[in-house]
């Protein structure tokens, strides 16, 4: 059967996250100061890189609360116990920097016009809906979108089967009647792939290596594989 939606991550997908929060993290040391123990900016921004994945694994794998993450990023990356107040207060200092950047990629929103009339779509995130709904609503693309499921609310984050699943209910389609667009090989497309979605992994990086997926290097090469393209090794399926 042919795909029928298009179901998207957000961050680093359509949403340009590491840029908008390594923007924004480099603000933000501007009017703090740089944290004792580091030698530069650019290794205060490699560190926060290193402990934020660090924490949201420990978040995707249930080991610890969204707030708790981040309070636990900002922990790790000063080197000092905060509480959870003073925390939430200095990562919310840099949430402002971070938001201020914010902006999607620059072929996210043609590609969503050029699919709008041949495909249904929707948003799965291992986020929580009130980071992820408001984030669209200020890029101007939450209308774009039936539905945006996320982790925290469902109480189950990719690359769990069920979370590909309650995303395809929210469609009122079959997992075989979507497609998963993901910046992440395992997370989104080999976790889609395994739930029996149609997985394609955004590698913006050209990072390569995976020829068991279905990989396109920019969003553009999107249209081309749903329709059937085989330039980008698109399987039967796609037909």
């Amino acid at each position: 059967m042919a795909i029928r939606a298009v179901l998207w991550d957000i961050d680093d997908t359509i949403f340009d996250y590491s840029g908008a929060d390594r923007v924004g993290m480099r603000k933000h040391l501007e009017t703090e100061g740089l944290p004792e123990g580091y030698a530069s900016t650019q290794q205060a921004l490699d560190a926060w890189k290193a402990v934020t994945d660090v924490q949201w694994a420990r978040f995707a794998a249930g080991e610890i609360d969204f707030p708790g993450q981040r309070r636990e990023r900002v922990r790790a990356f000063l080197g000092r116990w905060l509480s959870d107040g003073e925390a939430d207060s200095w990562f919310g200092r840099h949430a402002a920097h971070y938001e201020a950047a914010w902006q999607l990629f620059p072929d996210t929103v043609p590609v969503l016009d050029r699919l709008a009339g041949s495909f249904r779509h929707a948003v799965l995130s291992n986020s929580s809906i009130h980071n992820q709904d408001r984030k669209l609503r200020a890029l101007g693309v939450r209308d774009r979108f039936e539905a945006v499921v996320c982790a925290v609310e469902l109480g189950v984050s990719k690359p769990e089967a069920a979370a590909f699943h309650a995303a395809c209910r929210a469609l009122a389609l079959h997992p075989h009647e979507v497609a998963y667009v993901g910046n992440e090989p395992d997370i989104d497309a080999g976790g889609a792939v395994a739930a029996g979605l149609t997985g394609i992994w955004l590698d913006r990086e050209g990072l390569g290596g995976r020829p068991e997926l279905v990989r396109i290097t920019g969003l553009d090469e999107l249209p081309g594989l749903l329709a059937g393209d085989t330039r980008f090794g698109a399987p039967d399926t796609f037909r």
